[in-house]
């Protein structure tokens, strides 16, 4: 039965269906010996012999559904030009899995990984509108006026962010210590909007993503996500 080739390699665990079409259109992938830059192609997994970056790749078998909690300098990626660590780093598996989302450089926390490009699809999609919660140390004093402003949606550079909650925790001399929650996943957005207010984050941990909880899973360990997690995941 043939697929489009996007959707086999996510399913190959290669990567998103979405980074699997820049693979393509950059010409890195190959089809029985050519080059494809096309995305309507689609692929007999059965007869077609697919190749990416020079490796032939097949499905995984194993899927794998992993929750890590991610230190701080540590990208959210497979590979870094710059060399940096990445993720991958710290969970080695056989199998070839990638991030779902992003954290940044400088930040810790929950962060799910896999090689099953359905489940991907499943979190990362813009009408799942999933919950992100965030603990996040901040320098100064959030005001009433500065939190309400955060809650309601700020302009950090040409785009202006959903509603937000965001609420004190605890106050440090001259720092808040703030519980975040956000539903959208712009590049550093949660720094950028505590910095449009003039609060620079000292520190960022995610604790949640939807319902799933980063819980007592101690930095740089990781776990497969239990039955209940992918029964929730999967009702998305």
């Amino acid at each position: 039965m043939e697929e489009r080739l996007q959707k086999y390699m996510a399913s190959c665990g290669v990567a998103s269906r979405r980074k699997c079409e820049e693979f393509i259109l950059s010409g890195e992938v190959k089809v029985n010996g050519k080059v494809v830059k096309e995305l309507g192609v689609k692929v007999n997994p059965e007869k077609d012999k697919v190749y990416f970056r020079g490796k032939e790749i097949k499905k995984e078998t194993q899927k794998l559904y992993i929750m890590l909690n991610k230190p701080e300098g540590y990208i959210t990626s497979v590979k870094d030009e710059k060399g940096r660590k990445t993720v991958l780093d710290i969970v080695k598996v056989k199998e070839r899995i990638y991030p779902i989302g992003r954290l940044d450089y400088d930040s810790s926390g929950l962060l799910l990984l896999t090689n099953d490009g359905e489940i991907y699809n499943k979190i990362i999609h813009p009408r799942v509108n999933l919950n992100k919660k965030y603990i996040a140390l901040c320098k100064g004093i959030f005001t009433e006026e500065k939190l309400n402003k955060f809650e309601k949606g700020i302009d950090i550079g040409g785009y202006i962010t959903a509603e937000a909650k965001i609420k004190v925790l605890e106050l440090k001399k001259d720092k808040s210590l703030v519980e975040i929650i956000i539903h959208e996943g712009k590049n550093r957005q949660i720094r950028r909007m505590c910095s449009a207010l003039g609060h620079e984050v000292i520190k960022l941990k995610r604790i949640s993503i939807g319902e799933i909880k980063l819980g007592n899973l101690k930095k740089g360990e990781y776990r497969y996500l239990t039955k209940k997690e992918l029964e929730y995941i999967n009702s998305l």
